[in-house]
């Protein structure tokens, strides 16, 4: 999988892809990561990216000659200009991979290339989005800085606006390093072990894990879109607090039911909106009550 970022401070990555996991995939060739200087796409001697926003008001605005010069290097034309190549050379049984997706579409298998524009106007990126984008070939990020960037640029270019979350960053470059660390470790081979993925606050229900566990205990619950449970290590014992005894007792029932429990407990505690759709069953729910009547 390929990330393209298009950003007018490219050294602004320096250092974060040379760590850890993405460092490691990198390495292995599993991933791709360029950053594209939007500055070398002006055309005056200040190389100018932004411009005061028609109307009045505070701040600048990205211009959108520079972006389009940048998305052109990269082989990114208009949306338009991409879905008309698509069709004149698509089998017509087949569908049109590349073509632009509205905020509730899937993103299928082999997906091909999405424009995605960061700014906080986007839809908030969750882990569920995450997976869809992990079905991609190549993600090219516009990254938004001070205003904004021109809206002809969204209209024209960019297939989705995103959002990580309902704050205003300075700029989209931190976003777009979120967006690949989390898409990234869900492709295949970047993690050590691929139940990691599936295992893990947000993760998918019990009965959608395709992964291949051998040699995950099946004490592990599926998350099912709620919070993951506490983990424990050695020492048994710390600043006098034990690990619970149903972690050490060998019982993969008992530590299955503990664990999902605590899960439902972390979730009401510090994200009850995640209940409304949790794929949650009758004795979860028997638990939410017995928890709520404890704190009532």
């Amino acid at each position: 999988m390929r990330f393209d970022i298009v950003t007018i401070f490219p050294r602004f990555f320096d250092g974060i892809f040379e760590h850890g996991i993405l460092r490691r995939a990198i390495a292995e060739a599993r991933v791709a990561v360029a950053t594209h200087d939007l500055r070398e796409f002006t055309h005056d001697r200040h190389r100018t990216v932004d411009d005061r926003p028609f109307g009045g008001g505070e701040g600048m605005v990205l211009k959108p000659e520079p972006i389009a010069g940048a998305l052109a290097s990269l082989g990114i034309g208009t949306k338009a200009e991409r879905g008309a190549s698509l069709e004149a050379t698509a089998d017509p049984s087949t569908p049109v991979a590349d073509a632009t997706f509205a905020q509730d579409d899937k993103v299928e298998s082999g997906a091909g290339t999405r424009v995605i524009l960061l700014s906080a106007q986007g839809r908030r990126f969750d882990q569920s989005l995450a997976r869809e984008l992990a079905h991609l070939d190549r993600i090219v990020f516009v990254c938004g800085r001070y205003e904004g960037v021109d809206e002809r640029v969204n209209q024209l270019y960019c297939d989705m606006e995103l959002s990580i979350g309902d704050y205003v960053l300075s700029g989209g470059e931190l976003a777009a390093a979120i967006v690949i660390d989390t898409v990234m470790r869900l492709l295949p081979g970047v993690l050590g072990n691929e139940a990691s993925s599936e295992f893990e606050s947000f993760g998918t229900a019990d009965a959608e894990i395709t992964t291949d566990v051998d040699g995950v205990p099946r004490s592990q619950h599926g998350a099912g879109g709620l919070l993951d449970y506490p983990h424990y290590t050695r020492p048994a014992e710390f600043a006098g607090l034990r690990v619970p005894e149903v972690l050490m007792n060998g019982d993969h029932q008992q530590i299955r039911r503990w664990r999902r429990e605590q899960q439902l407990r972390k979730t009401l505690a510090n994200r009850p909106d995640l209940l409304a759709e949790a794929q949650l069953d009758k004795q979860d729910r028997r638990l939410i009550e017995a928890i709520r009547s404890e704190a009532g």
